[in-house]
C-alpha cells in the first residue's frame, strides 16, 4: 500500500510531509478572512479553482480511497474524489465538528470522530479518538528523565506551548517557575523560545524550543500544563495528569470543550486561560498528593484511544476493497 498527501504551500505540511519520507501534492487553498478585501476575494477564486487541482492530482495519483484531515485544504479534495466516484472519508479531531467537515461530511461515508458529538451518530459516524504517533508510546519515566538531565527523584512538570507556541503559557510558565519550583520541562514552540529563554534562572528548569523525542518528555513528567487541541490525547496514552488551559479564542470553544471530556474522566483539572494565576497553587497541591496523581493517570489511560490510528487505518482498507 502506498500514501500520499495533498496540502496547501507555505502550511505546516510542506515541511512535515516531505521531512517524513512522503509525497506532496500542493494547490492553492486559503481560508475566508473575515473581512471583505482584496484578502477575500483571492480565498473565493482560489476556492472556485482548488477543486480542478485536486481533480488532476487524483487523476495522477489514481487512489482507491481519500482521507479528508478536517479544514478548508481537505474541502476541494472531498468534492473531487466524490464527483470521481473514489470512496472518501474524514476525520474531526476535536469535540465541534468543524465547518469544512459539516460541509463534507455528507459527501463522505465515514467520519472519524475524537469525541462523541451530539447529533452525529448515525452509521456514518464512528468514534475513534485522535491517531497519535507510536512512537510517542512506550517511553520509560527513568530513562526519559536521564535523557533530558532531569531529576529521578523529585516532581518534574512539563509545560507545553504546542508546535508555533501558547504565548500565554509560556510566559506565565517562566513567570512563575523559572526562579523557584518543581523540575520543569518547558517545550515553549518557536516563536516565544527567544524570548521566554533569557528569564529562566535555574538548572533544573529545561526549556526547549521542540523536541524529537516528545514521547519521552510525556513519560518524565508527574505532571504536565496544556493546551487542549490534539496533545491532550498523547497526554492520556501517556497516562499524563494534566492542569489544560483551552486556547480561549478556538473557534466555538471546541479546546474547552475537549478540556471538559478529561476532566470529566478524572484526568485533568480545567483552568480557564483568564484563572493562570490559580495554577501554581494547584500545581503545588497536586505534586504534593501522589495517591491523587496516581488515580488522574489511570483515570487518562482509561480515556485514551492509542489504537486510533489503526482502526482508522483498516476502515479505509475496507472502504476501498469494497468498491473493487
Amino acid at each position: 500500500m502506498s500514501v500520499t498527501f495533498a496540502g496547501s504551500r507555505g502550511r505546516v505540511e510542506s515541511q512535515l510531509v516531505p521531512d517524513a519520507g512522503f509525497a506532496l501534492d500542493t494547490f492553492a487553498v486559503s481560508g475566508f478572512p473575515r473581512r471583505p478585501g482584496l484578502g477575500l476575494v483571492r480565498a473565493v477564486w482560489q476556492a472556485i479553482r482548488a477543486p480542478f487541482a485536486c481533480w488532476g492530482i487524483l487523476s495522477r495519483r489514481r487512489p482507491d480511497v481519500v482521507l479528508g484531515g478536517g479544514g478548508y485544504v481537505a474541502g476541494p479534495m472531498v468534492l473531487a474524489a466524490r464527483l470521481r466516484g473514489i470512496p472518501t472519508a474524514l476525520t474531526e479531531a476535536d469535540a465541534h465538528l468543524g465547518l469544512a467537515n459539516r460541509l463534507a461530511a455528507p459527501l463522505s461515508r465515514r467520519v472519524f470522530l475524537a469525541y462523541a458529538i451530539v447529533g452525529r451518530d448515525g452509521a456514518r459516524y464512528r468514534v475513534v479518538g485522535r491517531p497519535i504517533p507510536s512512537a510517542h508510546l512506550g517511553a520509560s519515566r527513568e530513562d526519559a528523565r536521564a535523557g533530558f538531565g532531569l531529576p529521578q527523584h523529585r516532581p518534574v512538570l512539563a509545560v507545553f506551548g504546542g508546535l508555533a507556541g501558547a504565548q500565554a503559557l509560556n510566559e506565565f510558565a517562566v513567570d512563575a517557575f523559572g526562579e523557584a519550583g518543581p523540575a520543569v520541562l518547558h517545550v515553549s514552540g518557536a516563536r516565544d523560545y527567544e524570548s521566554v529563554r533569557p528569564r529562566v534562572a535555574r538548572d533544573d528548569y529545561l526549556l526547549l524550543e521542540s523536541t524529537d523525542d516528545f514521547g519521552a518528555a510525556l513519560a518524565a513528567a508527574d505532571l504536565a500544563i496544556s493546551r487542549a487541541g490534539g496533545t491532550v490525547w498523547e497526554l492520556a496514552a501517556a497516562g499524563t495528569p494534566a492542569i489544560l488551559v483551552p486556547y480561549p479564542h478556538a473557534t466555538a470553544d471546541h479546546q474547552a470543550l475537549n478540556a471538559r471530556h478529561f476532566e470529566a474522566g478524572g484526568g485533568a483539572v480545567v483552568v480557564d486561560q483568564r484563572e493562570l494565576a490559580r495554577v501554581p497553587a494547584l500545581v503545588e497541591e497536586l505534586l504534593a498528593d501522589p495517591a491523587r496523581l496516581a488515580a488522574m493517570s489511570e483515570a487518562m489511560r482509561s480515556l485514551a484511544k492509542p489504537d486510533a490510528a489503526d482502526v482508522v487505518a483498516d476502515e479505509l482498507v475496507a472502504l476501498a476493497q469494497a468498491v473493487r
